[in-house]
C-alpha cells in the first residue's frame, strides 16, 4: 500500500495527492481529507465547507472545463475517470494543461481559477469535490469556461468527444483564445493611510490598500463593500491607537468600536471566504512584569487600548487561517517618536524622555517584510512577535541616540522615570517591559534588521530642516 504523499504538477497549486486505500475482501477504505496530515504535506489548509458528489450512469459522460471562484479537491469514489485540468488564471501558465487518468486511490487539488473537467471510463462512476465556499446560483456568472475541444489545448480524450456524452452548454463553450483570464487574486489591506498600512502597499504593489476615507469599517454594509473574493490575504493594519485618549470615556467606547467591533467583523468575512487573516497586534496586551514576552504569555493589559486589542486578538485567534503579528514601539511613515525626537534636536530643543520603560522599535517597513514572509512562507497560523532585533533600549536611549545622528550631544536628553513625566498629564498605563521573545519568528527563517542599523537609516532618510 502507497503511503499519503503531494506531487506537485505543471500547473501551479494543482496538486496530485496519492491516498493510501486499504482493502481486503470486503471492499476498501481511505482517507479521502485527512486535514493534519495533507496539511503537513503541503497541501492549503483550505478549509472546505461543502461536499458535493456526482454520479454518472456510463462510460463515457464527459464534463465540461469550468473554473469556479473557489478552491476545490476532487477525488473518485467509484469507478475510474480520466481528468483534465487547464490553468484559465492570467499569467505565464494560462492555457496550460494537466492530464491523469484517476480512482480512489488519487486525489487532486484545484485552485481557484483552474478549469476542471473529466471522462468517465467505467459504468457508475462517482466523482467527489469539497469546496471552500457554498454554492449559489448567483456564482454562476462568475465561471470562466473553455471548450473541451479547443485545438490549443489538445487534450487526448480517451473516449472521442463525437461518441462521448457531453452536454450541449459545454459543446458550445468559447475557444481558449476567447477567453478572459482569471484575474490573480489580490492582497488587501485594510488601514492603508496608517505608517503600517503604507509600508505593506510600497512592499506590495499588487495590492488593493483601503484607506479610512474611502471606506467606513465601522459603516453597516462592510461585508458587501468589497468583492472579498478576490483577494487571497486580508491585512489588517486598520485600528485605534489613542493610547491615553482610550482612558477616557469617549476613547474608551470609540477604542472597543473600532478595535473589537470592526475586528469581529473582518474576522467574519475572512470566514466566510476562507481568507487568511494577517493581523498587528501591541505589547499593550501585557503588564510588562516579565521581562521578555513569547508567544505563550498569557495575556494581562493594564488599559483600555492594551484590553481592546487583546480581546481582537482572542477574535482572530478563532479564524483556521490567521497571522497575529505582536509588535511594539511603531516607527514608519507618519508621526512617530523618532521623527519627534529629530525634529526636537533640529529646533534646539532638549526634552525629558522616560527612561524606565524598556523594549524595541519596530520599522514599519520590518513590519511589512516580515508579514509577507509569513504568508509567502505558508507558515503555521498563529502568533508571532516582531520587532527589530539587538539589544533593548528605553525611550530616553533611542532619543539620545537620534540626538547624537543629527549632531547635537546626547546629554541634552535628560532621562525621567514613567512617575515624573506623568505627573499634569492624563496618561494610560504602560508596560514598563515591552522587549518581545523573536525566537519563533527567526524560525521560520525571518531574519529581523538589527534596530541601530534600522534606526540610523531612519533618521538619515528623514526631511532636513529648510
Amino acid at each position: 500500500m502507497e503511503d499519503l504523499r503531494i506531487e506537485m504538477t505543471a500547473v501551479p497549486g494543482l496538486l496530485m495527492v496519492h491516498l493510501p486505500v486499504h482493502s481486503d475482501h470486503r471492499g476498501w477504505f481511505k482517507e479521502n481529507w485527512q486535514r493534519e496530515h495533507m496539511v503537513e504535506l503541503g497541501l492549503p489548509d483550505f478549509a472546505p465547507v461543502q461536499n458535493n458528489v456526482s454520479y454518472n450512469v456510463r462510460r463515457g459522460v464527459t464534463r465540461g472545463i469550468h473554473a469556479e471562484p473557489w478552491d476545490k479537491m476532487v477525488s473518485v469514489v467509484t469507478g475510474r475517470i480520466f481528468g483534465a485540468w487547464v490553468d484559465l488564471r492570467e499569467g505565464e501558465c494560462f492555457g496550460r494543461v494537466v492530464t491523469l487518468e484517476m480512482g480512489p486511490e488519487t486525489a487532486v487539488f484545484v485552485p481557484r481559477g483552474v478549469g476542471n473537467s473529466y471522462q468517465t471510463l467505467e459504468d457508475s462512476t462517482s466523482y467527489s469535490y469539497l469546496v471552500n465556499d457554498h454554492w449559489s446560483p448567483d456564482f454562476r456568472d462568475s465561471y470562466t469556461f473553455v471548450n473541451l475541444a479547443d485545438s490549443g489545448l489538445a487534450i487526448s480524450w480517451p473516449i472521442t468527444l463525437e461518441d462521448a456524452d457531453v452536454a450541449e452548454a459545454d459543446r458550445s463553450h468559447p475557444a481558449l483564445a476567447d477567453v478572459q483570464p482569471v484575474p490573480a487574486l489580490r492582497p488587501l489591506v485594510l488601514g492603508a493611510g496608517g505608517q503600517v498600512g503604507r509600508a505593506l502597499c510600497s512592499l506590495l504593489p499588487d495590492a488593493h490598500g483601503v484607506t479610512r476615507a474611502e471606506l467606513d469599517l465601522t459603516a453597516a454594509g462592510l461585508e458587501d463593500a468589497l468583492e472579498w473574493g478576490c483577494y487571497d490575504v486580508i491585512y489588517n493594519a486598520a485600528g485605534y491607537n489613542a493610547v491615553d485618549e482610550a482612558e477616557t470615556p469617549e476613547g474608551r467606547r470609540e477604542a472597543w468600536r473600532v478595535n473589537v467591533g470592526v475586528t469581529a467583523r473582518i474576522v467574519e468575512v475572512a470566514r466566510r471566504h476562507g481568507t487568511p487573516l494577517m493581523h498587528f497586534s501591541s505589547d499593550y496586551v501585557f503588564d510588562g512584569i516579565q521581562e521578555r514576552h513569547d508567544e505563550l504569555e498569557p495575556l494581562s493589559p493594564l488599559g483600555v487600548y492594551g484590553q481592546t486589542k487583546a480581546a481582537a486578538d482572542a477574535l482572530v485567534a478563532t479564524l483556521p487561517r490567521h497571522y497575529i503579528l505582536r509588535t511594539s514601539w511603531v516607527v514608519g511613515d507618519g508621526g512617530n517618536f523618532v521623527a519627534t525626537m529629530a525634529r526636537l534636536a533640529d529646533q534646539g530643543v532638549s526634552p525629558s524622555v522616560v527612561c524606565d520603560q524598556v523594549g524595541r522599535l519596530s520599522f514599519a517597513d520590518e513590519l511589512a517584510r516580515a508579514a509577507r514572509h509569513l504568508v509567502r512562507k505558508r507558515a503555521e497560523s498563529g502568533t508571532y512577535n516582531v520587532t527589530c532585533s539587538g539589544e533593548e533600549t528605553s525611550w530616553a536611549d533611542i532619543a539620545a541616540e537620534v540626538f547624537r545622528a543629527k549632531g547635537r550631544d546626547p546629554l541634552d536628553v535628560t532621562p525621567v522615570s514613567t512617575e515624573e513625566y506623568a505627573v499634569g498629564k492624563q496618561m494610560a498605563p504602560r508596560p514598563l517591559h515591552s522587549t518581545l521573545d523573536l525566537t519563533k519568528l527567526e524560525s521560520t527563517g525571518f531574519r529581523p534588521t538589527p534596530v541601530a542599523e534600522a534606526l540610523a537609516a531612519y533618521v538619515e532618510g528623514l526631511p532636513r530642516p529648510v
